[in-house]
């Protein structure tokens, strides 16, 4: 498999997760199940950070000059990556707008 698709396949993988745990976080939010919620954001956190960086190290090498192909599944991959880190950041402010109303 050439570097650029395991590259491609292991930030899908930790975003999956990522994305995962951001759902599951929520859940628990509603449930006012809320430092559960704050300790499964902070494991999506982990993954997302770990797809952050195989992206970056991709980043780096053609900044260095290495060429890269153009993939449909890099491109998946950067998707996925951007919308979940989106994702995060939404049901952060979900989190604590849950946090607000249960403890009222």
């Amino acid at each position: 498999m050439e570097e650029l698709q395991l590259a491609a396949f292991q930030i899908i993988s930790e975003v999956g997760t990522a994305k995962s745990y951001i759902m599951e976080a929520l859940g628990f939010a509603r449930e006012k199940k809320l430092e559960e919620a704050k300790e499964t954001l902070k494991k999506a956190e982990e993954h997302l950070k770990e797809g952050h960086k195989g992206h970056f190290d991709l980043v780096q090498k053609e900044a260095r000059g290495e060429k890269l192909e153009f993939s449909i599944l890099f491109m998946h991959a950067e998707d996925q990556l951007l919308t979940t880190a989106t994702l995060k950041d939404v049901v952060t402010e979900m989190i604590n707008m849950y946090t607000m109303i249960h403890e009222k």
